[in-house]
């Protein structure tokens, strides 16, 4: 018995172009960073360089960051944060830490020799008004051509989903932490 021929994952009137896609990860589940690793992980697999920035993580140790220690030359990541801003003792500290991220991460997506720059939990150094969304909004109209960016964190802003080519919504249904399960190494880190 032979199979059907696969359909085109393009329908026959689908524009034929190709570039750099704006993609947002955010919502209130967990995986937005895991999917925008998965996407590093393709990438690099591709022979394809990639930059990510963290804009909360920062010296702990976790897997992720040795997976792409493991991954170069294809795959570089700064952890640039100071931890869980969200109980912040220092705001001005915070907003410097998030600058610094910030002109760092543009830096390598301007530079066109990334092909993928992730700026990993954006979304809540904005929502936290720690940087302007106008300034990462019109950073993003301006970006060069070919380079895809990835925005993850919780409650992206309009201005950041209007943008983008690829929004996607996490939704938590059950979480282990709401039973009293700590974070598990290779899961949460």
């Amino acid at each position: 018995m032979t199979e059907p021929p696969l359909e085109s994952p393009v329908p026959n009137n689908a524009k034929q172009q190709k570039k750099g896609l704006i993609i947002v990860h955010t919502g209130d589940g967990k995986g937005k960073t895991t999917a925008a690793l998965g996407m590093a992980m393709r990438c690099a697999g591709n022979k394809m360089k990639v930059f990510m920035v963290q804009f909360i993580k920062g010296a702990w140790k976790y897997g992720e960051l040795a997976a792409a220690e493991k991954l170069a030359p294809y795959f570089e990541m700064k952890p640039m944060g100071e931890g869980f801003t969200w109980d912040t003792r220092n705001r001005a500290r915070d907003i410097e830490m998030t600058e610094k991220a910030w002109t760092l991460g543009k830096e390598k997506m301007m530079s066109g020799d990334y092909e993928l720059v992730i700026f990993d939990e954006i979304n809540y150094v904005i929502d936290y008004q720690y940087l302007d969304v106008k300034k990462v909004a019109e950073a993003l109209r301006v970006k060069p051509e070919k380079v895809h960016v990835i925005l993850t964190g919780r409650n992206a802003r309009p201005d950041i989903v209007a943008l983008a080519d690829m929004v996607t919504e996490m939704k938590e249904i059950k979480h282990p932490f709401k039973q009293g399960i700590i974070a598990q190494k290779g899961i949460e880190f």
